[in-house]
């Protein structure tokens, strides 16, 4: 069963060219996105998107010459909407608009939120409902294919009209204004770099500066990264779990499929099929699995792993649907509709996003909260079945893995602080037109920093686990479970005096984020779900 077992989940699963993807009237997929925002595959905007891009900008264009005022097309915006602009005047609105806006604050955001920003952005154009000229789109499309990333600042977008700020330091850039970064990471000034790729800098007319800037392109962009990373560490935390309940010489009768399914949930019965499969011929586990063994009440944080991973399965299965929608979304206001006419809308409020990231970050703590635990049990006597305290060579002398279980506590709180939702603090702007907002780039952004606390976490049990298993010695492992402490061996010595910790543990978190651990327990389980 697939993490992503929703309608269009065949789309979040694929396998996709990272050499180029194709940006036409319909959506994106999310492999399509991760490819351009995190592999720096090409894009190319198809000829039927071409064909309506250019059909919505002659009706604006239309609507500029109509002696009636239009929102957007000769008006000014927010609470300044009642001011009719004069034609010879609407250049100037349009990129004073932009360079306004363009006013976030605080470190630089990553290329890849960047990317997908840009990328997401340019998927709304390409549908023809906003208006703009086929060579503004095309110069998003040229953006990208530079290389070229403007400077996104962590703040300014209150997930009002969308993500306002990011999205108008990304079309200060093709106007040729503000800093960028090139593929090296040098820091250029955009007209500059926009000439040194051969790209000529746009000039923007009527009602283009609003389809740049209004969308929920920055926090869709984060989610589904999001998404994919946690597909990958879902698994990881089954892997982990696995070797923790080897290690601790529980049971594996908890997790047979007929206990499974008396509750239906999808995500805990794919969660322990994983744990079968990962525990698989056992030595360890066969060595108390007879009828003498009475293990059958491990540690909640043991036993109820499938109950726990399901949840967050699920959780997530429920935010790509989420994101799937927003992906097929065109958000700008106003809209071109196929029938020429330009209507108002709120479409660029966040909510949607907003919440599905907030619920994700709780999902994401208590997955983290659930590994600490599990990597404490190992650390006292009391309940590590025989082990020495702290794992240590020599306790009392050595600390063994003491204060790698204090790394993670001081995670997990942090982690716990990140799972306060963003999207109930609305906040009123704009003289109080905009007075309900979705603080959805917040919550985007507090995500990416417990997912990268998660996957430090997860690092940090497989390390004390591996330890665990090899100090079972005689008793083997599981193929799985030997594959991935063997993956850590080549980094990371096994168990014996005290070392220099914080190495041991960054080389288990690369191994966690490269997918390492994952793809050698695969090699022998095949893919988990």
């Amino acid at each position: 069963m697939a993490l992503l077992s929703v309608p269009g989940a065949a789309r979040w699963n694929e396998r996709v060219d990272e050499n180029e993807v194709i940006v036409g009237v319909g959506p994106l997929s999310a492999a399509e996105v991760v490819a351009v925002a995190r592999h720096g595959a090409r894009v190319r905007i198809d000829d039927q998107a071409l064909e309506e891009i250019g059909k919505s900008r002659a009706a604006i264009e239309a609507l500029a010459h109509a002696e009636t005022p239009h929102y957007g097309v000769s008006t000014g915006f927010g609470a300044l909407a009642t001011r009719h602009i004069a034609p010879e005047l609407r250049a100037q609105l349009q990129r004073s608009l932009v360079r306004s806006h363009a006013a976030g604050s605080g470190p630089e955001v990553e290329t890849e939120v960047v990317r997908a920003l840009a990328l997401l952005r340019l998927s709304t154009l390409a549908t023809g409902r906003t208006g703009v000229k086929v060579d503004t789109a095309q110069a998003y499309a040229g953006l990208l294919n530079a290389g070229l990333a403007p400077v996104v600042h962590e703040y300014g977008s209150l997930g009002c009209s969308g993500d306002l700020a990011p999205l108008s330091h990304v079309a200060l850039a093709v106007m040729g204004e503000g800093p960028v970064r090139d593929a090296e990471g040098n820091l250029l000034d955009a007209g500059e770099a926009l000439r040194a790729h051969g790209l000529t800098p746009i000039v923007l007319a009527e009602k283009e500066g609003l389809a740049l800037i209004n969308g929920t392109d920055g926090m869709l962009g984060m989610l589904v990264l999001a998404l994919a990373d946690l597909d990958r560490l879902v698994k990881t935390a089954d892997l982990a779990a696995a070797m923790s309940v080897e290690g601790q010489l529980g049971t594996d009768r908890v997790f047979a499929d007929d206990l499974q399914a008396l509750r239906p949930h999808p995500g805990q019965r794919s969660a322990a099929a994983n744990l079968r499969a990962i525990l698989a011929d056992s030595a360890i586990v066969a060595s108390h699995r007879g009828p003498e063994c009475n293990r059958v009440q491990d540690a909640y944080s043991l036993r109820c792993s499938p109950q726990v991973h399901g949840a967050v399965r699920d959780t997530a299965a429920h935010a790509a649907t989420v994101a799937d929608r927003e992906l097929a979304a065109a958000i700008d206001n106003p809209v071109v509709l196929p029938d020429g006419r330009v209507e108002s809308n709120g479409n660029f409020h966040g909510a949607p996003v907003g919440y599905v990231l907030d619920f994700l970050a709780i999902a994401v703590a208590d997955l983290a909260s659930i590994s600490e635990r599990r990597t404490d049990r190992f650390l006292d006597v009391a309940r590590n079945h025989g082990l020495n305290a702290f794992l240590a060579d020599d306790p009392g002398v050595d600390s063994g893995h003491m204060i790698a279980q204090y790394t993670q506590a001081a995670i997990v709180s942090e982690l716990k602080r990140l799972a306060v939702p963003a999207s109930v603090d609305s906040i009123p702007s704009s003289a109080m037109q905009e007075d309900h907002v979705s603080m959805g780039w917040s919550a985007a952004r507090k995500l990416r920093k417990a997912i990268d606390g998660l996957q430090r976490v997860l690092a940090v049990e497989i390390l004390t686990a591996a330890r665990a298993l090899d100090l079972r010695a005689p008793l083997a492992p599981a193929p799985a479970t030997a594959a991935v402490r063997d993956a850590l061996r080549e980094h990371v010595e096994g168990p014996g005096t005290d070392r220099h910790l914080a190495p041991e543990i960054e080389h288990s978190v690369r191994l966690v984020a490269d997918g390492t651990y994952l793809t050698v327990a695969e090699a022998v389980t095949g893919p988990l779900s």
